[in-house]
């Protein structure tokens, strides 16, 4: 088989702040011939990372294959926040799927980040974790949003929200443009890809195998002994587990409709002093505000701002990241007209038509897992852990989200594009004019 183009260009990673300020640049050799493992895992993002590590830590025979380098993709690039939750509310989970599936979800929603924090406690892994996010409302419409999600996550018994008003907002957060908030203790914001590249070195550590710049063009799963196929070698296995995510394109095309490619850009101004530092995030917390298509920010270690935002559907970069972003930070905080950007970059999470993460089976030893929907930093490690609790011989978490069925984008893969546009364009117009 003839390779496909590469889509990685030469697999290096994209010339973000996290790929300049990366504690390490170990490349792993590339898979060459015939070789075997028991497991074999497609993606060092963070499902693949976290699958893997899970599986290691249990004593299986885990090798993983990388097209580019580990956290090429979105486990590299995202805003860094860890945001407790799926895209979909527990509301809306509730509502689709009955009350017991709710109850069920409502008990894992806070496990990624929980997961994130023993990694780097276990593995000393320096990936600068800080705790608490903040959410932030705009209109009176998103505070009684945020009042009804408290009051609901309580319900469930998650009790680490509390709401913050607008004459207290600035104690977090230094402008003027939110009518308050609601912060999360349970959360936090850290270095993505180092937290990736310390991942990958403590599945070494636990006798993983990890193959880069490896991009797997064929899949041969309908076969009693899988077979991963890369352009110079191949993986035999007993069990394979799809963690491409965004970035696994038509290698298995029964997947490739399931979820769509969407771009969010982020940059990175030059490092301010400490008393602007102070001045902007008084407390060091990140944020994100709740609009459809919401800005996100926070501090990076050396006091760089680094702000991220925006949404093109289909997953193409857009032609100037600096200026598609540059006017909704100036809205939140003006005094950074003058500020330069340092870095600017893009990168593409999976959507799920439904918002809910996908979580599934192909056949007996084929798993997967992707669409995120935008909050893959905990869901991915929540759902590696489940990959390999399945794949153990524990299927009971595994089935629950297996049996929820899968919605297709309306019009297919041709229109699911323009589809998503105009529902784009509906809800901004609902931020815009707060209705």
């Amino acid at each position: 088989m003839t390779p496909p183009r590469p889509y990685a260009g030469n697999g290096e990673h994209t010339t973000s702040y996290y790929a300049a300020s990366a504690n390490t640049r170990i490349l792993r050799p590339a898979l060459t011939g015939d070789q075997s493992f028991d497991i074999c895992v497609v993606g060092a993002g963070y499902s693949g990372l976290s699958t893997a590590l899970h599986l290691a830590e249990k004593g299986h025979n885990v090798a993983i294959v990388e097209g580019a380098r580990i956290g090429w993709g979105a486990s590299g690039r995202n805003g860094g926040q860890v945001v407790n939750g799926l895209n979909a509310s527990l509301q809306t989970i509730e509502r689709r799927y009955g009350q017991d599936t709710a109850t069920f979800v409502s008990g894992l929603v806070m496990e990624g980040a929980d997961i994130i924090r023993e990694r780097v406690k276990t593995y000393n892994i320096d990936c600068d974790l800080k705790p608490t996010n903040l959410f932030t409302a705009y209109t009176d419409a998103h505070m009684r949003e945020l009042e009804e999600r408290l009051a609901l996550w309580r319900r469930y018994g998650i009790e680490t929200q509390e709401i913050v008003s607008k004459a207290n907002i600035r104690d977090y957060v230094g402008s003027d443009v939110y009518a308050g908030g609601m912060i999360d203790h349970a959360g936090g914001h850290m270095h993505p890809l180092n937290l990736a590249l310390g991942e990958a070195a403590a599945f070494e550590q636990n006798g993983g195998t990890i193959f880069e710049m490896s991009r797997v063009i064929d899949v041969c799963y309908d076969q009693p002994n899988p077979v991963v196929k890369t352009a110079q070698g191949s993986i035999t296995c007993k069990k394979v587990v799809l963690c491409g995510n965004a970035y696994l394109s038509h290698v298995v095309p029964k997947l490739t409709a399931r979820v769509m490619p969407v771009s969010t850009q982020m940059m990175a101004t030059e490092p301010l002093s400490q008393d602007q530092a102070e001045r902007l995030l008084p407390t060091d917390t990140c944020v994100e505000d709740i609009r459809f298509i919401l800005d996100y920010f926070r501090l990076s270690a050396d006091n760089r701002l680094l702000f991220g935002g925006g949404t093109v559907y289909g997953g193409a970069d857009p032609k100037d990241i600096e200026a598609k972003l540059r006017k909704n930070m100036h809205k939140v905080f003006p005094e950074l007209k003058a500020t330069k950007i340092d870095y600017a970059w893009s990168g593409n999470f999976a959507l799920s038509f439904s918002r809910v993460p996908q979580l599934g089976r192909l056949n007996d030893n084929t798993y997967f897992a992707h669409g995120y929907s935008g909050h893959g930093v905990t869901g991915s490690h929540t759902f590696g852990r489940i990959l390999a609790e399945a794949i153990d011989g524990d299927m009971s978490r595994f089935d629950v989200f297996a049996r929820l069925p899968w919605i297709p984008f309306p019009g297919g893969r041709l229109f699911r594009v323009p589809y998503s546009m105009v529902g784009s364009w509906y809800y901004s117009f609902k931020d815009k004019f707060g209705v």
